[in-house]
């Protein structure tokens, strides 16, 4: 495995409006920031990410030493904002945090570990749209101090060093919020100027000149009452040395607070300099050997196995060598004996080195991470099946090439921001119209814009036998769409 090395970082919002189970009919007025988020994630996956780190302003604060959950699983809820079911839950990348606190050491700074605590809402919005974009890693949430400026940056190049160290690739989170006094019916008041900094902020991304943030006036930030800035100086001393690759994937304030998702900086691991989603990252296609299609159920036979191991014990099993040969994206499925759907997650694009661990990880998820259900428990076990959907390569497509019947369906806008997937052989959809306004409609894109298609074919297993695609009585699935 190759040194580890920063490979992504950006700027994340955390309004716990955002999350649709909390903001309900609301998230009309920040959806743009919640489609943003997608956009994000993709980037992040894209980039090779083997955990992420999350800085938020709202983790438990000490005056001179940054905070670090410590926790083996991070656990948050948003039963504070009216939500208690929805809920996300990562394991803690000990041995990298244990690594970040060593160089922090070096540089005299304090790394305090708390333990019991739920993650904080800074941490916990932008986890939730990670999660439900389709990363399913570790994760290290830290939390700043009230130390200087500089000493945010320095902290920066430590937790840099540290990865440096470490044999993974790593993808760090600026938490926050900018200017929270942009109208009168703003929750911290208004200030007439408080624009300027929020302006300014945007300026230096769209320059790709970073680094200016750090020189912002603080007189101008302090009358912003912002809550983001020193998440961002620990984002930048991150990646101080690295060229720059700013983006701003999207800026809003519909409430009187500046809501930004913005990228920093990020590594093509192929060498692609083109933007994420005009292009798509070279995979070989799989196709299933003979004996996968027509045998017995071995994929939801590991579905099961791994969500019932993870469920009672707490434990990720080991995937199965005979699948290490395979690389696929899929869908895991779960459902009551009843046949009503009690959790779906997958991904369009195979993320993991083999099917294998696609799939274990993909079955966690949709046990315990859809944000329509909650966490299956343990007494819920025996009433469960599972079916497991490979998807093929996607492949473009012309709007004349699709088929709702044999071929799924990937829509993206032109500038590759908004991206919706639809499994084939739906239940009422029998036109490729049809297929392609609701995969639209579930990306955000609005009527008339121009889209690009990719079409693919899905290999359905239950847990009797496998079936080529997708059958009529399959609900519509939650992630990627």
């Amino acid at each position: 495995m190759s040194t580890g090395h920063i490979v992504f970082a950006g700027i994340a919002p955390h309004p716990p409006i955002m999350v649709p189970e909390v903001g309900g009919e609301a998230i009309s007025e920040v959806r743009g920031s919640i489609d943003a988020m997608s956009g994000f994630t993709e980037r992040l996956i894209a980039s090779g990410a083997e955990t992420v780190i999350i800085i938020s302003p709202h983790a438990p604060l000490e005056a001179r030493a940054f905070v670090a959950y410590h926790d083996a699983q991070l656990y948050g809820d948003f039963a504070n904002f009216r939500a208690p079911e929805t809920r996300v839950q990562a394991p803690l990348d000990k041995e990298l945090l244990e690594s970040i606190r060593r160089a922090a050491s070096e540089e005299n700074y304090e790394v305090v570990y708390v333990e019991g605590y739920n993650l904080d809402h800074g941490t916990a919005v932008p986890l939730y749209f990670l999660q439900r974009n389709g990363w399913d890693g570790p994760v290290v949430a830290l939390g700043y101090t009230f130390l200087s400026n500089e000493d945010h940056l320095r902290f920066g190049s430590c937790i840099k060093r540290a990865v440096d160290a470490a044999a993974r690739r790593v993808a760090f989170v600026a938490s926050g919020d900018l200017s929270h006094r942009l109208k009168p019916s703003a929750p911290a008041g208004y200030n007439p100027e408080a624009h300027l900094f929020d302006e300014e902020v945007l300026a230096c991304l769209k320059e790709c000149e970073p680094s200016r943030i750090a020189t912002i006036d603080q007189d101008l930030r302090r009358l912003a009452g912002e809550c983001g800035y020193r998440s961002m100086l620990v984002a930048l001393g991150t990646v101080e040395e690295a060229e720059p690759d700013c983006e701003v994937l999207h800026y809003e304030a519909p409430f009187g607070v500046g809501y930004l998702v913005a990228q920093l900086a990020r590594t093509r691991p192929t060498g692609d300099q083109q933007r994420i989603g005009q292009t798509r990252q070279t995979q070989e296609r799989v196709e299933m050997p003979e004996e996968e299609s027509s045998g017995d159920s071995d994929l939801p036979a590991l579905a099961r196995r791994t969500v019932e191991t993870y469920v009672r014990e707490g434990r990720v099993i080991e995937a199965p060598e005979e699948l290490a040969q395979q690389r696929a994206a899929c869908f895991v499925s779960l459902k009551t004996l009843e046949g009503d759907l009690r959790g779906c997650i997958g991904t369009i694009e195979p993320v993991k080195p083999t099917l294998a661990q696609e799939l274990i990880a993909n079955a966690i998820n949709a046990a315990t991470r859809d944000p329509r259900f909650p966490p299956v428990t343990a007494d819920e076990l025996p009433r469960l099946r599972y079916s497991v959907d490979v998807l093929s390569t996607p492949e473009p497509a012309t709007f004349e090439e699709l088929d709702p019947i044999r071929y799924g369906v990937i829509v993206e806008d032109t500038a590759g921001l908004r991206r919706g997937l639809l499994l084939p052989d739906l239940k009422g959809i029998e036109t490729a119209s049809r297929q392609v306004d609701i995969a639209a409609r579930k990306a955000g894109i609005a009527p008339g814009t121009p889209l690009r298609f990719y079409r693919f074919r899905v290999e359905r297993f239950r847990e009797q036998a496998p079936i080529q695609t997708a059958t009529s009585d399959n609900k519509e699935q939650t992630n990627g769409k």
